[in-house]
C-alpha cells in the first residue's frame, strides 16, 4: 500500500481521488478493531496526538482521542479556556509549544477559515484541520464517504443530495469535493439565502425545491442548521424552514427502501429533521459515528508515516 505522502491533512479540496481512496481503504482494517474484544493495537506506541478545539466538539474531538488511545499513542486534549490563549498567546506560539514538548500530530478546530493551513505552515507536527470556519471538515466528509461506501458498496454513480445551510456548512463544502472526485452526481437543496454563488461551478446540481432534489437519491445527507453563524433573515422562520426543508417520515417514505439518510450531529430534532426520520432504518446517523473513529485511525496511520513501508496495521 502507498503511503499518504503528504505531511497535513487541510481539505478534501487538494486531495486526489486516489488520496482518498487510499484513506477509505485504510480504514477497513480499522474498523475491525471494533469486534475485538481488546479494542488496542500498537501501531501508534510512542507518538504523541494533541486536540487544539478552539470551539465547541464533542464527536470530532472524542473519536479523534479515541482513535489515538486504541494505537497506543498518546492522546491529550488542550482545553483553550483554561490554556495561555486567555492570556493573549497566539494560536501558533501555542501550537509551537505543543510540538515543543513532542507533538506528533496536533488537530485543530477553529472559527477562522485558513487557521488549519497558517498553523501548518509554522510547525514541523503534521496538522489535521477538524474544522475552520464555515470553510471545510475533512474528516467528517471522509467518514461519510466511508460509510457510504461501506453500506452501498461504491460511490462512483451514486445520486448524493445534501439538504439544508450551504451557505456556512464546512461539512457540505468538503462533502461536495469528495463526491464529486470519487464520480457521484451531487444535488445541493435549501433555501436560495443560504446558498453560496458559484456552487454550479464545483459541478453539483443546485435545486431549492426539497421534494424535487429527493427524486432519485440514493443518500440523503441533512446539514445542522447553524444558528450561531448566521445572520438573522435568512428565512422567515425555523417553523417555516422545517415545513419547506425538514426531512420527516413522509419524504423519508419517497425514497427508495435501500436508500441512506446521514447527518453529522448534531442534530435539531424537529427543525431539519424529525426523531421519527432519524430512527428510521435507513438511518445510518449512530454508524457515522463509529466509522468517524475508524477514517480517523487510517489518517493517524498515515500521516505518522504508516503504508510507505508496510501496508499493515497490527
Amino acid at each position: 500500500m502507498p503511503g499518504l505522502h503528504r505531511k497535513d491533512l487541510l481539505g478534501l479540496k487538494d486531495l486526489t481521488a486516489e488520496e482518498i481512496t487510499l484513506i477509505l481503504d485504510t480504514a477497513e482494517p480499522c474498523r475491525e478493531i471494533f469486534a475485538r474484544e481488546l479494542r488496542k493495537m500498537p501501531t501508534l506506541r510512542g507518538k504523541t496526538v494533541v486536540t487544539l478545539f478552539f470551539e465547541p466538539s464533542t464527536r470530532t474531538r472524542t473519536s479523534f482521542e479515541v482513535a489515538a488511545k486504541w494505537m497506543s499513542a498518546d492522546a491529550i486534549n488542550i482545553t483553550v479556556a483554561t490554556s495561555s490563549v486567555v492570556k493573549g498567546e497566539s494560536f501558533v506560539d501555542t501550537a509551537k509549544t505543543i510540538e515543543a514538548v513532542g507533538a506528533d500530530v496536533i488537530i485543530i478546530r477553529h472559527a477562522m477559515a485558513g487557521a488549519p493551513a497558517l498553523l501548518a505552515k509554522s510547525v514541523k507536527a503534521a496538522v489535521i484541520n477538524a474544522g475552520d470556519g464555515a470553510h471545510e471538515h475533512p474528516t467528517q466528509a471522509l467518514l461519510d464517504l466511508y460509510s457510504i461506501r461501506r453500506h452501498k458498496g461504491r460511490i462512483a454513480g451514486l445520486n448524493v443530495t445534501i439538504v439544508g445551510d450551504i451557505l456556512h456548512s464546512r461539512v457540505a463544502k468538503s462533502n461536495i469535493w469528495g463526491l464529486t472526485k470519487l464520480g457521484a452526481h451531487v444535488t445541493v437543496v435549501g433555501p436560495p439565502t443560504l446558498m453560496p454563488p458559484g456552487l454550479e461551478e464545483l459541478g453539483v446540481r443546485v435545486c431549492y425545491n426539497l421534494d424535487e432534489a429527493l427524486e432519485g437519491a440514493d443518500v440523503v445527507n441533512v446539514l445542522r442548521i447553524q444558528l450561531e453563524r448566521q445572520k438573522k433573515g435568512l428565512f422567515p422562520s425555523i417553523k417555516e424552514y422545517s415545513r419547506l426543508y425538514g426531512i420527516n417520515k413522509a419524504r423519508l417514505d419517497r425514497l427508495a427502501p435501500d436508500a441512506l439518510l446521514m447527518h453529522p450531529g448534531p442534530a435539531n430534532l424537529g427543525v431539519e429533521i424529525t426523531e421519527e426520520a432519524a430512527e428510521d432504518p435507513r438511518s445510518v446517523i449512530v454508524d457515522q459515528v463509529s466509522n468517524g473513529v475508524a477514517v480517523r485511525m487510517a489518517l493517524l496511520y498515515l500521516l505518522t508515516g504508516g503504508g510507505r513501508e508496510d501496508g499493515l496495521l497490527h
